[in-house]
């Protein structure tokens, strides 16, 4: 390999301006491709094959009208005043009114049209009327006795009149006469008045209370009592009344809801801010919409790459190549994906995850090769020569390190989840062409720069780098010389130090992202901390029971039983389909949707199901965004081994190519581990404890991404090989040239330990730079990667490594001869690159001991 990318890196210096040119040509025309074939960005996380999806699937055919995506609308009145007053019903018609009217939206569900309904299906109630009846005759039998107590209260006036005339003040017996006068007046009022006739004031009192049903001119009193009991039985208001919630019902599904239609969405609260309530917005259409595309904000990386590059080369040209480079990589990579976008389905979080990866590993790709080149340049070879020469030996390192992050990144598409499978292709398109880039466009710029690479040598750093170029002895060196004469020491202080780092994993809980997770000034975040304020944790976790039957009395009985169930706060009236055969029914826990008690909830269902079909004979299954999630992390766990088996396998494999070693390759995956597991660990202590959460801006949840223990090994794995394979390479080539094997480690570190340590901190701060991005699901991959980055390159590679390397001296190396014969020899060292049939030997110089 390394003969024939030698050649490659030739023929592309000598045809530099047709190969420059052809670059041109290829980034316009798949520029021109993206603008043309693009097609808007979807955040579905549709799971095919499990429970909680087909349903979901199941629903498109038999609600059709509510196969689209949902948002909430909150509006909130001010404190101690209620939304559903007269005072703001005005604005929150009109706002549902002209939410309606927007293009794309299929429905709204006004809180007052539901009054309205509600209101009118009361009035035609008989229990209301029977009510009123019962009222009407109690205070028909209130006034028949207030009337009775006044004939009595006159008839014992007169009578007490009478006895006084009689009986002067103080004359005897008077007090007796006005007792016996004031009892037989009563008895005679009594005796005279007619009886309460009840079943003669009925007639009256009914007609009455009909003609007021009639006329909806209830006493003020019932009709207060009435509203009162028909704005309860709304689930979209809150307890206090306070609070209403508008559903909307998009023509489209969830994720591909056009940004359009959600920016006129966000814009509909006006009139209602105007009245004096609070608006707030949440829903997944609205998250993808905000979150979709690359922004400028991460541009902020390649500014700290450049000055990386500059501190490292000390001349602005050199400097700047590898950073063109990667955009070139990048650029033709995201073109071909928007390109593509048609067939694979990008979501919003594909094709930040594919630039972040093609940027970086374009960027160290591009500077391994370079690195090199300068260094053979420095010992006197010619730039053609040179150029051939680090094509073929830096060059197939960056060949086998992307073809391992390529492979990892592919091997996603083996879980069978969509989403992450066009991640994993989008992210290895962009990593593809950076090798490509690496390996052709490169040269090509190198010959077109000849002598020049140099250029806009900066005054300080430029005498520093070509210090480091000629020195015999540097800081990579001695730090080498030092590890590897106490390797046990420092290995444990490593492991003590990794150990540490992982403690907070077995508190590691996965979930899909939330409207908690949303930025705490985002108006999801707003929404959901009104909802939960208002409504309670469970109503951000509702669960959708489809229960198909003929019967509609199967529905009523699940609802029953559900609402028997420990964790269940309520379960809505069933809401039945046109043909009536398919029931859903909305079931609210006491739980939010990251709580523990919400997942066994559901798992509690779906074990009370057998019974529900074996005594109804209906089908019942569950679905809704929280049983989405716990679906999704369940059917990544259980993909986990055989991805870890297959893309861990191959890699193995390739390495083993490389290295012509059984150690190496398993030191390197087990290194991998221990980075992952700090990633890991870390993310946990921050994105789900919240340790530092507010300096880096993040919104600390209950739950990671389910899916970024799966991405960040698919790609870390990849990027661990690549400091492997450019670190331990020049190990390798070392010895085999000669060296005895401590030798080799300390002199494959002074030859490679600068450009790693400048590979690995560009690749952080781009990393770094997509943590503080408006995409919360992009953020905590980027930090694990960061950190994983980190804790490879530095810890794992550039210190255990090393300690490793020389505790087992030799033995390192060691193959056996039978599979030693198997092998095919990929030359990754270029040996035959030292023979006279390639070209001119270069000068060597002793590396330090």
């Amino acid at each position: 390999m390394a003969t024939f990318l030698y050649h490659l890196g030739k023929f592309c210096y000598r045809h530099r301006w047709w190969v420059v040119l052809t670059w041109v040509v290829l980034v316009a025309a798949l520029g021109t491709a993206a603008f043309v074939f693009r097609a808007p960005v979807s955040d579905s996380f549709s799971i095919p094959g499990t429970e909680s999806q087909d349903t979901v699937d199941a629903l498109q055919e038999r609600f059709p009208e509510r196969s689209g995506g949902q948002a909430t609308v909150v509006l909130q009145a001010p404190e101690g005043e209620e939304v559903t007053s007269h005072t703001y019903e005005e604005a929150v018609r009109e706002t549902a009114a002209h939410i309606e009217d927007l293009d794309g939206v299929e429905s709204v569900t006004d809180p007052f049209d539901l009054h309205d309904q509600g209101h009118e299906t009361a009035l035609e109630s008989d229990e209301l009327r029977s009510t009123l009846v019962e009222e009407g005759l109690e205070q028909a039998r209130a006034e028949y006795d207030s009337e009775l107590s006044d004939a009595e209260d006159e008839a014992v006036e007169q009578a007490r009149s009478s006895v006084e005339t009689r009986f002067p003040e103080g004359a005897p017996g008077r007090d007796d006469a006005l007792e016996q006068a004031e009892e037989q007046a009563r008895e005679q009022v009594r005796a005279q008045a007619p009886a309460f006739d009840e079943d003669e004031v009925r007639p009256r009192v009914e007609s009455e209370v009909d003609r007021a049903i009639t006329e909806d001119d209830l006493p003020t009193e019932a009709e207060e009592r009435l509203d009162e009991q028909v704005w309860e039985q709304i689930p979209v208001v809150s307890e206090d009344e306070s609070t209403v919630l508008l559903t909307v019902q998009f023509t489209e599904p969830d994720g591909g809801v056009p940004p359009r239609v959600v920016d006129e969405l966000l814009d509909s609260g006006t009139k209602a801010e105007d009245s004096g309530l609070t608006v707030a917005y949440s829903g997944q259409s609205i998250t993808a919409a905000q979150v979709a595309g690359v922004k400028g904000g991460e541009g902020v990386g390649l500014v700290v790459a450049l000055i990386v590059l500059a501190v490292n080369f000390g001349a602005i040209v050199a400097a700047g190549v590898p950073l063109l480079m990667a955009l070139a990589g990048a650029g033709a990579g995201m073109g071909l994906l928007y390109a593509l976008s048609r067939v694979l389905e990008l979501t919003s979080t594909a094709p930040l995850l594919a630039l972040m990866l093609g940027l970086a590993v374009g960027i160290d790709y591009s500077l391994f090769v370079l690195a090199r080149h300068r260094r053979q340049l420095s010992d006197g070879m010619d730039p053609q020569e040179s150029t051939g020469r680090a094509i073929g030996t830096a060059g197939s390192a960056v060949t086998f390190a992307g073809i391992t992050v390529v492979i990892a990144l592919l091997g996603l598409g083996i879980v069978g989840i969509p989403f992450l499978t066009v991640m994993g292709v989008a992210a290895a398109m962009t990593v593809a062409f950076a090798v490509l880039v690496a390996l052709t466009l490169l040269p090509a710029v190198l010959g077109l720069l000849g002598a020049h690479l140099n250029r806009g040598r900066l005054p300080v750093l430029g005498r520093r780098a070509e210090r480091a170029l000629t020195a015999e002895s540097t800081l990579g060196s001695r730090w080498a010389d030092v590890v590897t004469r106490h390797p046990l020491p420092i290995t444990i202080a490593v492991l003590v130090v990794l150990g540490l780092t992982m403690l907070p994993l077995p508190g590691m809980r996965l979930g899909l992202p939330t409207d908690e997770s949303s930025a705490p000034d985002s108006t999801q975040h707003r929404a959901y901390d009104i909802i939960t304020d208002e409504f309670g944790e469970g109503y951000n976790a509702q669960f959708l029971v489809v229960v198909e039957s003929p019967d509609t009395d199967d529905a009523d009985r699940i609802r029953e039983d559900l609402e028997g169930l420990d964790g269940v706060d309520e379960v809505r009236p069933p809401l039945y389909n046109d043909d009536e055969d398919t029931a859903m029914l909305v079931a609210v826990p006491h739980e939010g949707p990251s709580a523990v008690a919400t997942e066994d909830l559901l798992h509690e269902i779906r074990d009370a199901r057998a019974g529900w079909e074996d005594d109804t004979g209906a089908e019942v299954s569950v679905t809704g965004a929280t049983a989405t999630s716990i679906d999704t992390s369940e059917r990544l766990f259980e993909a986990m081994p055989l991805f870890l088996t297959v893309v861990v396998g191959l890699a193995l494999i390739l390495l083993m190519l490389v290295f012509r070693s059984i150690l190496v390759p398993v030191k390197a995956a087990l290194g991998f581990v221990l980075s992952m597991g700090a990633a890991l660990g870390t993310t946990v202590a921050v994105f789900q404890w919240g340790y530092g959460a507010d300096l880096l801006g993040v919104t600390p949840t209950e739950t990671l991404l389910s899916f970024l223990p799966i991405v960040l090994i698919g790609t870390l794995f990849g990027l661990a090989m690549d400091y492997e394979v450019f670190l331990v390479s020049r190990m390798r080539e070392d010895f085999v040239h000669g060296g005895d094997a401590r030798r080799a480690v300390v002199t494959g570190f002074w030859a490679s330990a600068r450009v790693v340590v400048c590979a690995a901190v560009i690749m952080i701060a781009v990393f770094a730079s997509f943590v503080f991005s408006d995409n919360t699901t992009i953020q905590p991959v980027a930090f694990a990667l960061a950190v994983g980055v980190l804790v490879d390159a530095f810890l794992v590679r550039m210190t255990l490594v090393p300690a490793v390397m020389a505790l087992f001296g030799k033995v390192a190396w060691w193959l056996p001869k039978w599979l030693d014969r198997v092998l095919p020899d990929v030359d990754i060292e270029g040996a035959r690159l030292r023979s006279d049939d390639v070209g001119t030997a270069t000068r060597g110089r002793e590396r330090p001991e």
